[in-house]
């Protein structure tokens, strides 16, 4: 990272075309939707999604969304928060913004009220679940869409 702190911004009008070109290396691809499929879930379910730009100073380094208060796996007992997508630019992956990106989605989790928070990816050699562990995701034995499930202890 710079020496400026990172900070998460709304997408608004202003900064849309800014957050559509955060692209993952080409490896990734196959890992993480797009931030326009991403932006496209977000309006159509605008109650459960919260996208964030992340920036470093002006600058657009990422993108992030969590899911907040969704009923997980038709179970009305079981509503979940967590990480849903995290995009971080090619050019600025291993400075800190991913750790940055889902310490602060927890952050929002938290103070929503909630005591854990979910993540899902792809398992595999390839996949993040070594990058997620390393942040204190434990794998729950679930898996929702051939992805492995993660929670995080708040």
């Amino acid at each position: 990272m710079s020496t400026t702190t990172p900070r998460l911004a709304e997408v608004t009008a202003d900064n849309f075309e800014a957050a559509c070109a955060i692209s993952v290396r080409a490896d990734q691809q196959h890992l993480v939707s797009p931030v326009v499929k991403s932006l496209a879930e977000a309006y159509v379910h605008p109650a459960a999604a919260w996208p964030r730009l992340i920036l470093d100073g002006d600058e657009p380094v990422g993108f992030v969304m969590a899911f907040l208060d969704v009923v997980w796996d038709e179970n009305p007992d079981d509503v979940r928060s967590g990480l849903w997508r995290l995009n971080i630019s090619a050019a600025h992956q291993g400075k800190g913004y991913g750790r940055f990106a889902v310490r602060a989605v927890a952050d929002e989790v938290r103070r929503r009220g909630a005591d854990r928070a979910y993540v899902t990816y792809h398992p595999g050699p390839d996949g993040p679940g070594a990058f997620y562990a390393g942040l204190g995701f434990h794998r729950t034995g679930e898996s929702s869409g051939g992805q492995t499930v993660a929670g995080l202890a708040l």
